[in-house]
């Protein structure tokens, strides 16, 4: 699926709400002046588009696609079909119209309480109903494209034994297709090459994140044999922070087990990897939270970040900052702004991390470092995109190829943007070495595995004291 698709089809969602939504609030705008306020004064009420018509024409659409994006109706735009869009346009609806009741419909003029109701049962009648069904258009137009083949997702299929082969052939066979537009296969072992007949072999699985992005894989199925279970953990690994939709065909344990999860009624059974760390509307909230206080915070500690600047210019030679190029979400370079904590030129003869006696960190630095003052420019990588308040510390790619060669499950961590905080951080504290990386490496996943805006608080919470302590280690 190309770029421009993806726009394309996202403008058209977001047209259809904006529209949906300004019909829903002139016909609840009529209403109101055609029944509760005609009742109220006693005579009917000549209906003039006045200044609040189109200030509510402005306001109820922005506000209603604001909630769409954060509760994450705007992401995997191709991938929705017509079941979901029912339950999730009916749960937001409900949500949506109950905060406009309270904020626009509350204070009208009315003769009976009962005109409250009505008008909450007009608005939210009139924009499910309209906002339904235009999505509903939408979405029923992109799922018979799928299923006839005119659109798809670029599919790689890892293995190319006897399972892989009767794979392939179950979903070519469909009579609707489910979107998988088979491009390759990679071996997981030499010996399996049965697929090659219909497919080109890319290599062995090793080589997975740099075919994805080369060759623009959307979707991969992994499709081997029992004796290649053992591998199963180190295909998934290579998959991590790449962004395809990972799926798997299950042996008749999985299915037994009741650990299938259907993704079709017909064709080949198989189970999605890829689930949800946290919910779309968290992800949103968490992102919202890291701007404003990332913002408020550049605002409110301009001070200090003068007086860091000028306690470092003058107890030591070189520049205020430090730049360093780190790897962030889905493996992307970025460059992380720190105060300069050490002299100048520190790693001239190659990387190397600081210990708890480094001679290159100087006397501002050692403070900076204790209370983690040195991490403070990172609010304007907060603010950029780069990372978030809380997240897995990013780390350079000379380190991260260290680790991977003992623990491959690193790539966890690059399924969301990098922190200035971390619970590895507010547990463990700077690393000195690799090994010490990798004990620290366990708060980073449990991190991932449990992420949510109630432990963001808890672990900015104990940031804090940290700071106010000076006990950072």
């Amino acid at each position: 699926m190309t770029g421009r698709q993806i726009r394309k089809q996202l403008f058209a969602y977001v047209f259809a709400d904006v529209f949906a939504a300004g019909l829903a609030w002139t016909v609840l705008y009529v209403f109101r002046k055609r029944i509760p306020e005609s009742i109220k004064f006693g005579f009917p009420v000549e209906i003039e588009f006045d200044q609040n018509y189109y200030y509510g024409l402005i306001f109820v659409p922005a506000f209603w696609v604001l909630l769409y994006s954060i509760s994450g109706l705007y992401n995997r735009i191709f991938r929705r079909h017509r079941l979901k869009e029912l339950s999730q346009t009916l749960f937001i609806s409900i949500i949506g119209v109950i905060i406009l009741f309270f904020v626009l419909i509350l204070d009208d003029q009315i003769a009976s309480y009962k005109n409250y109701y009505q008008s909450l049962i007009v608005l939210f009648s009139a924009h499910f109903g309209f906002t339904f069904a235009f999505r509903f258009i939408l979405t029923n137009r992109t799922v018979k494209r799928v299923q006839s083949g005119k659109i798809g997702f670029k599919t790689l299929i890892v293995g190319g034994n006897d399972v892989a082969v009767q794979a392939y052939n179950e979903i070519k066979a469909l009579k609707k297709s489910p979107g998988f537009l088979f491009a390759s296969f990679v071996q997981v072992n030499g010996s399996d090459r049965l697929l090659e007949s219909e497919l080109p072999c890319l290599g062995k699985y090793h080589m997975l994140p740099e075919l994805i992005n080369k060759h623009g894989i959307e979707e991969i199925i992994i499709a081997i044999d029992s004796s290649d279970h053992r591998e199963l953990g180190s295909i998934l690994n290579t998959f991590e922070g790449t962004g395809v939709t990972v799926k798997v065909i299950p042996d008749m344990y999985d299915i037994l087990a009741g650990s299938v999860k259907m993704t079709s009624i017909f064709g080949t059974p198989l189970i999605e990897i890829n689930k949800e760390i946290m919910p779309a509307w968290q992800f949103s909230i968490k992102r919202i939270m890291d701007m404003l206080v990332s913002a408020l915070a550049l605002l409110l500690l301009l001070p200090v970040y003068l007086v860091i600047a000028l306690s470092i210019k003058l107890s030591s030679k070189g520049p205020v900052f430090f730049l360093q190029e780190r790897v962030g979400l889905h493996g992307k370079p970025f460059t992380i702004y720190k105060f300069r904590t050490m002299c100048k030129d520190a790693e001239q003869h190659g990387p190397q991390l600081s210990s708890e006696n480094d001679n290159r960190v100087t006397k501002v630095g050692r403070i900076l470092r204790k209370t983690r003052l040195d991490e403070l420019p990172q609010f304007w990588n907060v603010l950029k995109g780069d990372m978030a308040l809380v997240g897995p510390r990013p780390e350079r790619k000379f380190y991260i190829d260290l680790i991977m060669k003992q623990a491959p499950h690193y790539r966890h961590l690059h399924k969301v943007r990098p922190g200035i905080t971390s619970w590895g951080q507010v547990k463990y504290g700077y690393a000195e070495n690799v090994e010490q990386m990798i004990q620290r490496l366990k708060y980073d996943v449990l991190y991932i595995e449990n992420m949510s805006i109630a432990v963001d608080i808890k672990i900015l919470f104990y940031t804090v004291l940290i700071v106010l302590k000076g006990s950072g280690k």
